[in-house]
């Protein structure tokens, strides 16, 4: 099953994550190699949220990561969500579907 992590930024989010990058950007590539996060990045029209994708049995993965974020600690997030993805399409599909 995939499951995004859905954060919204804080209005001052590009002025003050620089401090806070490095333990981020290890925490997401940590939990790449355990095989959870698929693919991570900030929303780039204007910089007011971010998507993670994670892949699992359950959300655990993404809520323990959204918990110790330290852009979710200090407040550069503002909000953050973990919804289920049901992904049908495509090579990586957790529940592919094929017409016919």
């Amino acid at each position: 099953m995939h499951y995004l992590l859905c954060y919204d930024c804080a209005p001052d989010y590009l002025e003050r994550r620089a401090q806070f990058r490095d333990e981020h950007l290890a925490l997401a590539w940590q939990a790449q190699a355990r095989g959870e996060l698929v693919l991570a990045g900030a929303l780039s029209d204007n910089f007011d949220g971010a998507v993670l994708l994670f892949q699992g049995d359950s959300p655990a993965a993404a809520e323990a990561f959204a918990a110790a974020d330290p852009y979710v600690k200090h407040g550069l997030i503002t909000a953050w969500r973990v919804r289920p993805w049901t992904t049908v399409v495509g090579e990586a599909a957790a529940s592919p579907v094929r017409p016919g």
